[in-house]
């Protein structure tokens, strides 16, 4: 699947992010758990440069947990901060606002030398649309301060947040890049980070099909209550998932379509398990 998709907003996202760098102390790059490395803008390397970098491995509860830590080992080993979370929790604070301090105690350890008062840290929030960023600035904010849904690029322009005694936070817009091809693309949508009108929803919904019965066969035959299909033969996968949840129009047929939304569904909610998509590799 190649798709190009850069609106003009995306675009502007990016000077906006390149104009505030030198305003904030930390970036806070916000991932999805079950793609960290899919979900990771490739431009933010060059444009964030070498400020500090907090990783939330954000949705956390929908993902693999085992691999989750192998992907937090991984992230420390770049030097970031990683720390896996629930942004709906009440706890986020918690579990962000001391790696904040940690990862900038050099800079405020300079100011301090140099007789400057402590202020809070300030930091630059960044993430691709549909991550979970302004659910998580609620829950930091303890607040309604962003607009939360499930539209990918609700969040047009900028503003900061007040978090806590310690934190001070630079919302911006989700950023995607120019272009993606081959799976980075099928797994941003199938975790919703696309918005469904500009993909082939059905190539989605094979995708994630093939990975479960490669990885959680079992669980993925019970969930739908399916057997006796040939899983080399992707209709019949469709076929025996039709006619066990009834999704059949007229003359007996299976609905194709009913059935790819209600598999993109299932797997994007997390209602068959906790996947993660992306595997550790140690050598990227």
């Amino acid at each position: 699947m190649s798709i190009n998709w850069f609106p003009g907003h995306m675009a502007k996202a990016r000077r906006q992010i390149e104009e505030n760098l030198n305003k904030v102390d930390v970036i806070i790059e916000i991932l999805d758990a079950r793609i960290p490395l899919s979900s990771q803008n490739p431009m933010m390397d060059e444009i964030v440069k070498n400020k500090p970098r907090i990783v939330i491995l954000n949705k956390a509860d929908l993902a693999d947990h085992n691999k989750t830590n192998r992907w937090k080992d991984y992230f420390r080993s770049l030097g970031r901060y990683p720390v896996a979370i629930d942004g709906r929790s009440n706890n986020v604070l918690k579990s962000i606002e001391p790696l904040a301090l940690e990862a900038t105690k050099d800079i405020f350890g300079r100011m301090e030398a140099r007789g400057i008062k402590r202020r809070p840290v300030r930091a630059m929030i960044i993430g691709i649309p549909n991550v979970g960023k302004s659910t998580l600035i609620n829950s930091l904010a303890r607040r309604k301060a962003a607009r939360t849904g499930n539209t990918p690029g609700l969040t047009k322009s900028q503003q900061w947040i007040k978090a806590g005694n310690n934190l001070e936070l630079l919302d911006t817009p989700g950023v995607l890049w120019p272009k993606f091809e081959g799976d980075v693309g099928l797994k941003l949508s199938l975790t919703g980070a696309i918005t469904d009108r500009v993909v082939h929803l059905d190539e989605v919904a094979i995708y994630g099909m093939k990975f479960l019965i490669e990885n959680d066969k079992e669980n993925f035959d019970t969930f739908y209550n399916i057997n006796n299909y040939d899983e080399t033969d992707i209709v019949s996968v469709f076929d025996a998932i039709g006619r066990s949840r009834g999704m059949l129009m007229a003359g007996n047929e299976v609905d194709y379509e009913q059935v790819t939304n209600r598999v993109v569904y299932d797997i994007r909610n997390g209602k068959i398990g906790r996947y993660t998509f992306d595997e550790v590799n140690h050598d990227d």
